[in-house]
């Protein structure tokens, strides 16, 4: 038995997986799929209801009574753990690559609603349940061309028709972000133009979370407030990067104070997790970090402790005037005789803002981008490490009341890997006037 996560008090309890690329019998992927199901078997209680934003069969058939066939064998065979909780579906390049499949998918699951724009019924749609309204998009509509596409006037008027819903939900399969570095417009995440007006609609209709997943990859990441959940583990066996991902799912917990969720491998061990918005006390009560060499308030590795380690910085200050193109550390933490394991800084003639991540020695690090600070402009930033949201949890906002934001990054991993060291520099290679670097630290 795995005990659930479950709301505190009133909400909803639910399962996210998706791209098991399974539904042909004795099938690479069917093996992988089934230890998954095995484990979402044994979550106690089980879920209210199952999200899968798509990819359920390996598809990509040019015949319609095969990609039926396999469609029954998922519904009948390899989803019959799930028989009686009410499962949702996204399209996927999988199972909705032409006019054909998408037909199919139409045929296969009828039971979704058929509330979508014109020409996406059973394709696009949205679902009410309580104070959670779900709107599911269709990111590969052959209407629009394809793979990477997504139609947004239907999705402006669902979240403007359900805004007193106390949480939005939306879900499509492309990703609108690059996962671990895996980039491609169109293909692996959602297109220019398309991306842009897609994200606008989510940060205008106050949605919690976009659902995906597509990359074979757990990640999570933050853009003007929403996150960006990206699960595609259930069951593809070529997972990348190799070493790092592993097969998995969700479960979750929405209620009045957030979302909340773990990620299970197939063995049944939590391997991450996230409660979210999160909730940091004011940065004026932290702790303020003196100019020069500092013996490190904390130490240790991330990893050793039970809960994520959540790392805050205050900066505050006015940035060096006319060309400053060399590097400016704000804060470099290392162990005598090695480069810094993490270096937090200003880098370029637009000075900005920069984090360099080295979780093992002789290996390449890792580096996050995010605002450029204005020459001889005023700023105040507050920079946060977070262990339990991978490559995505070096976030940064412009003040306290302005949503969070993922730094850019091409990594696979993030700050969950810091072994924190012995000794600090703080502020020595900023070349403004007037800085003032503060912190906190505490346990997810």
């Amino acid at each position: 038995m795995i005990a659930a996560l479950e709301p505190r008090g009133e909400g909803h309890r639910f399962v996210l997986y998706a791209d098991a690329c399974s539904g042909v019998p004795l099938a690479p992927h069917a093996a992988d799929f089934a230890r998954v199901n095995t484990v979402l078997a044994r979550l106690s209680p089980p879920p209210e209801f199952i999200l899968f934003p798509g990819d359920e069969v390996i598809g990509l058939t040019a015949s319609a009574e095969e990609l039926r066939a396999q469609w029954r064998h998922f519904l009948e065979v390899e989803m019959a753990w799930a028989r009686g909780i009410p499962v949702f579906h996204t399209t996927g390049n999988h199972t909705a690559y032409d006019a054909m499949s998408e037909a199919v998918f139409r045929a296969a699951l009828p039971h979704l609603p058929r509330n979508g724009p014109p020409g996406q019924e059973g394709l696009s749609y949205s679902v009410r349940r309580g104070d959670l309204a779900m709107i599911f998009v269709h990111t590969l509509w052959t209407g629009l061309g394809g793979e990477g596409q997504v139609e947004t006037e239907w999705l402006r008027e669902e979240l403007h028709r359900h805004r007193d819903a106390r949480h939005r939900l939306v879900l499509g399969h492309h990703p609108a972000f690059p996962v671990n570095g895996f980039s491609g417009d169109w293909q692996r995440e959602i297109g220019p133009g398309c991306r842009e007006a897609f994200w606008d609609a989510l940060v205008e209709g106050d949605v919690l979370a976009y659902l995906c997943s597509h990359i074979l990859a757990f990640d999570v990441q933050v853009h003007r407030g929403v996150l960006q959940v990206t699960t595609g583990g259930a069951g593809t066996g070529h997972r990348m990067p190799e070493g790092v991902e592993y097969l998995h799912a969700l479960h979750a917990a929405l209620d009045a104070e957030g979302l909340r969720y773990e990620v299970l491998d197939d063995s049944g061990r939590a391997r991450e997790g996230l409660s979210w918005p999160l909730r940091l006390p004011p940065a004026a009560t932290w702790q303020v970090l003196p100019w020069g060499e500092n013996e490190a308030p904390f130490t240790g590795a991330t990893a050793a402790h039970p809960s994520p380690r959540l790392v805050a910085l205050s900066l505050r200050g006015r940035a060096a005037s006319g060309h400053a193109g060399a590097a400016q550390a704000l804060l470099a933490a290392g162990t005598e005789g090695r480069l810094p394991t993490v270096w937090i800084g200003l880098r370029g003639p637009e000075q900005r803002l920069c984090v360099i991540l080295a979780a093992a020695p002789g290996r390449s690090p890792s580096y996050w981008f995010g605002p450029a600070l204005g020459a001889g402009e005023a700023f105040a930033l507050e920079l946060l490490l977070h262990g339990g949201m991978g490559p995505g949890g070096v976030l940064c906002r412009t003040s306290p009341d302005a949503p969070w934001n993922s730094l850019r990054s091409a990594a696979s991993w993030g700050p969950e890997r810091i072994d924190w060291p012995m000794r600090w520099h703080a502020g020595t290679g900023f070349r403004g006037e007037g800085l003032e670097l503060r912190f906190w630290t505490g346990l997810a």
